[in-house]
């Protein structure tokens, strides 16, 4: 028993270790945001005004079975301010339902009214999104290429705010921000704004002030022809091939350049089992790129911290397998450190981790520059309710995403599954009589449900051997667990 404990202790800490590594590098990418802030606080975006120097763009909107928003994107690009006779519109629609056919009145209806607009479809989806992409630039006319998933709605500016930064012969890409046009429509979508706004702030910020590989994020952002080219093209081996080919053209010399202000509204999955699919798709695909690029990183010229920050930032969905581990040996955790006289005070140290994760969390959701219409005081109350729920349902999260990492470590391939969205902008849309839902219960959401048992489990042992250190642990990833559990089976479209 007393080998036992001591394995157990080192497999917790070893866990703990790992998860607070990644939130002090994330806290480092904090201090550079900061110090970029403070130092560029009237920082204005640049506009073409003259239309004479506008380049002709070619804007790819890759589309797969998204009948409910397809028609809305299309009316959303054909409003740019844009001069029409300088962009053209090509879908890049797979699509094998009712898309297709609005896609086809959506491109007559914006031929008739004078748009350089044309449908390519393809039936055998070889390459899923990056298959599409590729097949697209061989009819791709424009100097830079806009790329638009099927659930956003860029601005009328759009083009005319991200275009003048390729004054700069170094930028290679262009990325705006994500806004989020249904983030109060649920819990669900509450806390992935959370999330993504840490992304979209403190990360994608942070790594360009502190001169660090960033990534484009495969919509809302535009390319330049030939940096695509350079860096040798849209290649589907992994599921994220927006970070893939983002990674290549850094290691080429191109620049990404990032306008945090510049925000492009899209839609959040309003459902459990959407969430889970595009979780899985980004967990997969982060870990597909690191086993990808990461000895060529550490074989580059780069400079030694960005060699660690781009190896953070590609393993960073590795956290979730660490999470995991450590939410499972912290059960028997109770009892190990009662067998050996242990006190749970010598963890203490990892409390930073934790801390650096709130300080990360509230300068992006209270202090940046990103939610101004409501007030300070209002975004700080949301964001201290917010928080713990954020907290435990990634923690609940973490068994679902572990398989997706391991899947992508080790090479296991399997297909590239969109996100569907069901044109969800307010709280009285509503998705229950909507398609492309899922009908199944995995094994995986089975799995939440017993762990959610035995971290109650976990809750009374605490109890009963007065060991009160991780009860509120405990009781974090009990809620987490059975929550994911509850709304991936409420979320089911049954038959």
């Amino acid at each position: 028993m007393l080998i036992l404990s001591y394995i157990i202790i080192i497999a917790y800490t070893l866990a703990l270790s790992y998860i607070t590594i990644y939130c002090l590098m994330q806290f480092h990418l904090l201090y550079h945001y900061k110090r970029f802030h403070w130092s560029n606080q009237n920082l204005t975006y640049l506009k073409v005004e003259n239309d004479d120097e506008l380049p002709f763009v070619t804007i790819q909107l890759p589309i797969f079975n998204e009948m409910y928003v397809v028609d809305r994107l299309i009316d959303r690009i054909a409003e740019f301010d844009y001069p029409k006779d300088r962009y053209e519109m090509h879908l890049l629609d797979d699509s094998t339902d009712e898309t297709l056919e609005i896609s086809k009145q959506k491109v007559a209806e914006y031929k008739a009214k004078g748009f350089n607009i044309d449908l390519f479809h393809r039936t055998d989806r070889t390459g899923y999104k990056a298959g599409a992409l590729k097949a697209g630039m061989q009819h791709a006319k424009g100097d830079f290429i806009a790329i638009f998933d099927a659930d956003f709605l860029p601005r009328k500016d759009f083009l005319r705010t991200t275009i003048p930064y390729f004054k700069n012969p170094k930028v290679g890409v262009v990325q705006t921000r994500w806004e989020h046009i249904n983030k109060e429509y649920s819990i669900i979508t509450k806390l992935q704004a959370l999330q993504l706004n840490v992304h979209f702030t403190v990360e994608q910020s942070g790594r360009k002030a502190g001169n660090f590989l960033l990534q484009f994020n495969g919509t809302a952002g535009v390319w330049r022809t030939e940096c695509i080219h350079d860096a040798g093209g849209w290649e589907a081996d992994t599921l994220t091939e927006d970070l893939d080919l983002s990674y290549r053209a850094q290691m080429k010399g191109w620049e990404i350049a990032y306008l945090e202000k510049f925000g492009s509204p899209a839609e959040l999955p309003a459902e459990m089992n959407g969430l889970k699919s595009q979780q899985f798709r980004w967990m997969k695909g982060g870990a597909e790129n690191a086993r990808k690029l990461l000895p060529t990183i550490w074989k580059s010229n780069l400079r030694l911290m960005e060699k660690i920050h781009a190896t953070i930032h590609l393993m960073s969905t590795g956290i979730f397998l660490f999470i995991f581990l450590g939410g499972v040996f912290s059960v028997p955790m109770v009892f190990a450190l009662q067998q050996l006289g242990f006190n749970a005070n010598i963890f203490a140290l990892f409390w930073s981790g934790l801390i650096a994760v709130i300080l990360i969390y509230f300068v992006a959701n209270v202090q940046a520059e990103i939610n101004t219409k409501e007030s300070v005081l209002k975004r700080t109350v949301k964001f201290i309710i917010l928080f713990p729920i954020f907290l435990s349902l990634s923690m609940g999260l973490s068994l679902h995403n572990s398989i997706a990492v391991l899947q992508g470590y080790m090479g296991k391939k399997s297909a590239f599954i969109r996100t569907p969205k069901f044109n969800i902008n307010t709280i009285t849309d509503t998705f229950k009589k909507t398609k492309y839902r899922t009908s199944k219960v995995s094994w995986t959401t089975i799995f939440e449900g017993v762990l959610a048992v035995y971290f109650l489990f976990g809750i009374f042992a605490g109890l009963y051997t007065q060991n009160f250190a991780f009860i509120a642990f405990h009781t974090l990833l009990m809620f987490g667990y059975g929550t994911i559990c509850f709304f991936t089976v409420k979320h089911l479209q049954l038959k």
